[in-house]
């Protein structure tokens, strides 16, 4: 889409972290968490995207994301999924020994 994230336009990145001011934004209750001032609060922000997502880990996230699973390790899908009472995990592709 875009090399950095202050190039998409129709993101509040601008917002968030350079002050740009915009009628179609209301800022998150979370981001006024991440410090008293507005200088602390975009500096904080702009620290949040220094971190490289490689390419697997954004394509679990979004397989993951898409059908409604969980991602982490198989200790926290089990929490997740006994907290959740729901199947968060993908099922075997494939017949099982019965079927054959």
């Amino acid at each position: 889409m875009v090399n950095e994230p202050s190039e998409y336009q129709w993101s509040s990145y601008q917002c968030n972290t350079l002050g740009k001011v915009s009628d179609l934004r209301t800022p998150h209750a979370l981001y006024l968490k991440l410090g008293e001032s507005e200088s602390q609060r975009q500096q904080a922000y702009r620290d949040l995207f220094k971190i490289h997502v490689s390419n697997k880990l954004l394509a679990d996230l979004r397989k993951a994301t898409n059908s409604c699973l969980a991602l982490g390790s198989d200790t926290f899908i089990d929490q997740i999924e006994a907290l959740s009472g729901r199947r968060l995990r993908a099922k075997q592709v494939g017949r099982t020994r019965l079927d054959r």
